[in-house]
């Protein structure tokens, strides 16, 4: 039943799917739940279901209609490029069996210009179960998230509708629809992240930067923010679901969500700073986590990444020891952990080491040792974290596998593994042996202290891992002054390779990165002590506080000043890890020369269609013979949507695993690219919505694993006029 406040409401909130909570029902079997209907107006089949020791019940499906006597309905692109322009269409709806008389009007606002058509009225009849669209010019004036409010209210009106007086309805009289378009700038966006961790100790510590825009930056598009903390872990606690900028359609990526949650968690928990709010929304994506990551898990126990194909060892180890500790705070089933566990036991070869699987997440990872001492190192870190009982003879065989390879310590990713693997077993020995020789290949800068795999690797990504593996080792046994030393001099390294989220390059080096810088800081943490962090501009002068009741909370300002000197002092005792992060956008680059991806567009322009096909080529030059699995990213027109059989075709051709269609860009999952072979794939793209000044689009491809090998390409509709 309508009440006088919806004659108030905006509706805002459109979700696709309407997704409740778990709850406890308790022993009377029934519970009440309120819940906020999603602001569609449609029918909803609502699906539910009962765990309880007696079985598994699931309830039959009710429907529930959410309706008014009439409403709004606005037609918008997900996202359009600065300087286009649409035509935005309000359809207004009456579902009354009597004639209304409807205006329809837009909130005003200085983000965009709408411009009436000239044979449009926009107060009109609408009698019994007739619809009518009303349209406007759009031209929006800024960049960013634009929100579009349109309301429709039925008026009284002495003019007759086909010969009928109209009404207005008692309750339900005015509909206001709030919808969101985003305005993208031209070109390429990059960005640009500046870390710094300083901890006084009473006297003053400063740092300086100059903030510099390239000659061909786009206009309009720069924005800088500086972020302030007292945690080093307060910028991933804040970006629990978005620590990586990057699609998660696949079982490691899922992972990738999952796992910095329990080390969140657990750092929370051993420095008693586990609110009910921070707890609530952790463990919530810990559930949601784990129940996607059972979608690609086979029969026999094992995972792979896409569920289908060869199991994967290195994957099923991973989601092993993040289900094992996942399950000192959500329900993870004893069974499935289990099943993982024998499946990885009966990779073990009669040498004690494990039988590779599926393929290394990271080429990069193989070096001067086989890729069975790197997995098999891997697995027993697993294993030792975890400290399931009834894998000791296991344990003990892999251990003594792994030291007969310790000869050849030219992979310093496997170095630094195994550093970590005998701190854990308890093998002081060859621990001191393995972190004496990480010392002698060290990357000292400064106060700095990093690894890399050899003297040629560029891969910021693979650094940060083995850092936090050397890291993991200094801690995980009872650290020395000089473990915490050098520690130190590490985790300042580490936390300036951060991105703007709290994460790092890709997923295995944000999850090991941030098991690190979460026992580094349950180590170093100290509740007490604040300190003032000052900033000069070059305009203005910004101040924050830090003390022992704010030390998680994220503190951010934007900034005025886009380029020019910034000066950084703390002062007191407590350390403050501060972030400036500067985006803009460039004209798109031209193609790299070892990877290179094109897209040939074909269209008849004497047609009224105005439908586009895709011919997308992707072709790698590079020194290894194949790439990691490689992220192909097409940026759609605006008003253009894919045609569901190219789609298929696309999922279906041989090197994808995957394809997501997730706002106004298709996301392809490629296994691989050998090299000098040309990778084909055609799209076609379906025209939705009028746009007019139709500017270009991007199509990237780059490696997960490595995200800076990477190429562009622009491409345009070749019946598009400026």
């Amino acid at each position: 039943m309508w009440t006088s406040e919806l004659i108030k409401s905006i509706r805002t909130f459109f979700p696709e799917t309407w997704i409740w909570k778990l709850v406890e029902v308790g022993e009377s079997g029934s519970t009440d739940l309120s819940l906020t209907v999603p602001d569609t107006i449609t029918t909803w089949e609502t699906e539910a279901f009962c765990l309880s020791p007696q079985g598994f019940g699931l309830a039959p499906r009710e429907t529930l209609t959410v309706f008014q006597p009439f409403f709004l309905e606005l037609d918008l692109p997900y996202s359009i490029i600065r300087g286009e322009q649409f035509d935005l269409k309000a359809t207004v709806f009456n579902y009354l069996s009597s004639c209304i008389m409807v205006t329809v009007t837009p909130a005003a606002s200085t983000d965009f210009t709408l411009t009436p058509l000239v044979d449009q009225q926009y107060t009109s009849c609408l009698c019994a179960t007739e619809r009518k669209t009303f349209r406007w010019t759009m031209s929006p004036s800024v960049l960013g998230v634009v929100n579009v409010t349109m309301s429709a209210e039925a008026v009284a009106s002495h003019v007759s509708c086909d010969n009928e007086i109209v009404s207005v309805p008692d309750r339900g009289h005015i509909d206001v629809v709030t919808r969101t378009l985003i305005v993208k700038a031209e070109g390429t966006e990059m960005t640009k992240t500046f870390n710094w961790l300083l901890c006084p100790n009473g006297e003053a510590l400063t740092e300086e930067v100059e903030l510099q825009l390239p000659d061909n930056v786009i206009d309009g598009s720069a924005r800088a923010s500086l972020s302030v903390l007292g945690d080093i872990m307060g910028r991933a606690l804040k970006n629990l679901d978005g620590l990586l900028q990057m699609p998660y359609g696949c079982g490691e990526q899922n992972m990738a969500l999952l796992a910095p949650n329990i080390y969140i968690l657990e750092y929370l928990k051993n420095t008693q700073q586990l609110t009910y709010a921070n707890k609530e929304k952790a463990e919530n994506f810990l559930m949601n986590g784990y129940q996607r990551q059972l979608n690609y898990k086979h029969y026999d126990g094992s995972y792979s990444a896409f569920g289908k194909g060869k199991q994967n060892t290195w994957l099923t180890a991973f989601v092993l020891r993040s289900f094992v500790k996942a399950s000192s705070f959500v329900f993870i089933d004893p069974e499935v952990v289990e099943m993982a566990r024998r499946w990885i036991e009966s990779k073990q070869r009669e040498n004690g080491c494990f039988k590779q699987s599926g393929k290394l997440f990271n080429n990069k990872m193989k070096g001067g040792v086989s890729d069975e001492v790197t997995l098999s190192a891997y697995i027993t870190a697993s294993l030792l974290e975890m400290n399931i009982t009834g894998t000791p003879l296991v344990v003990q065989r892999s251990l003594s596998c792994l030291r007969e390879s310790m000869g050849n310590l030219s992979n310093t990713y496997t170095t630094a593994l195994l550093a970590y693997v005998f701190t854990l077993a308890g093998d002081m020995q060859t621990r001191t042996l393995l972190l004496k020789h990480l010392g002698t290949v060290a990357i000292q800068q400064g106060a700095l202290l990093h690894w890399s795999q050899d003297e040629e690797d560029t891969s910021t990504s693979l650094s940060v891992e083995i850092s936090s593996y050397v890291l993991l080792a200094l801690l995980s046994a009872s650290p020395s002054a000089e473990d915490l030393r050098l520690s130190s001099s590490i985790v300042r390294w580490l936390t300036g390779q951060q991105n703007q989220y709290g994460g790092f390059s890709s997923t295995q080096d944000t999850v090991v990165a941030l098991q690190a810088l979460s026992l580094y800081s349950t180590k170093v943490f100290n509740p007490e002590g604040s300190s003032t962090v000052t900033v000069q501009a070059p305009s203005d002068q910004l101040t924050f506080d830090i003390n022992p009741h704010n030390k998680l909370l994220y503190q951010e300002e934007a900034l005025k000043d886009m380029t020019g000197k910034y000066s950084l002092e703390v002062k007191g005792t407590a350390c403050a890890s501060m972030q400036i992060s500067l985006q803009y956008n460039i004209p798109s680059p031209p193609p790299a020369s070892s990877l290179r991806v094109e897209a040939e567009p074909h269209a008849d322009c004497t047609s009224t269609s105005r439908s586009l096909s895709l011919t997308l080529k992707s072709v790698h030059y590079g020194s290894d013979n194949m790439t990691n699995m490689m992220i192909m990213e097409i940026k759609l027109l605006s008003g253009f949507i894919p045609d569901a059989e190219s789609l298929r075709m696309i999922r279906d051709s041989e090197l994808v695993e995957h394809l997501e269609y997730i706002g106004d860009r298709l996301i392809v999952y490629i296994r691989e690219l050998l090299k000098s072979q040309i990778t084909r794939h055609f799209l076609i793209l379906q025209h939705k919505l009028p746009v007019q000044n139709l500017k270009p689009a991007l199509v990237k491809i780059y490696d997960y694993y490595q995200p800076s090998y990477s190429a562009e390409f622009e491409y345009a509709h070749p019946c598009a006029t400026e």
